[in-house]
């Protein structure tokens, strides 16, 4: 299993999210292809009400604790109740605005 498959696996059994991204970002620092020891994690969980960040981050730290102690260098923490997050984002996870790609006729 992949870092990124098992902090996938270790989030979904903790939380049982509503939403739940794993991002490796490793790609965007100096370290060597393929490697995965940069994260970013976007978790809306039902867990984090009544919270503050510091516990929401403390609770996910403590669920990748070994990960954290090994493999994983960064880990930057996007932590939501499912409140917070429809205040932010509405009610379903935004999408990239289209630009068109191949199929957009030139000007």
């Amino acid at each position: 299993m992949t870092v990124t498959e098992t902090i996938e696996t270790k989030l979904a059994d903790t939380f049982d999210p509503a939403h739940l991204e794993v991002v490796n970002e490793s790609g965007n620092h100096n370290v060597p292809p393929g490697s995965e020891s940069h994260f970013k994690v976007v978790i809306v969980a039902a867990g984090f009400e009544g919270k503050r960040l510091i516990e929401r981050h403390r609770l996910v730290n403590a669920a990748l604790a070994d990960e954290l102690a090994g493999p994983v260098h960064a880990l930057a923490l996007h932590t939501y109740t499912q409140a917070d997050w429809a205040a932010r984002f509405g009610a379903h996870p935004m999408s990239p605005p289209c630009r068109g790609g191949a199929r957009q006729e030139p000007a």
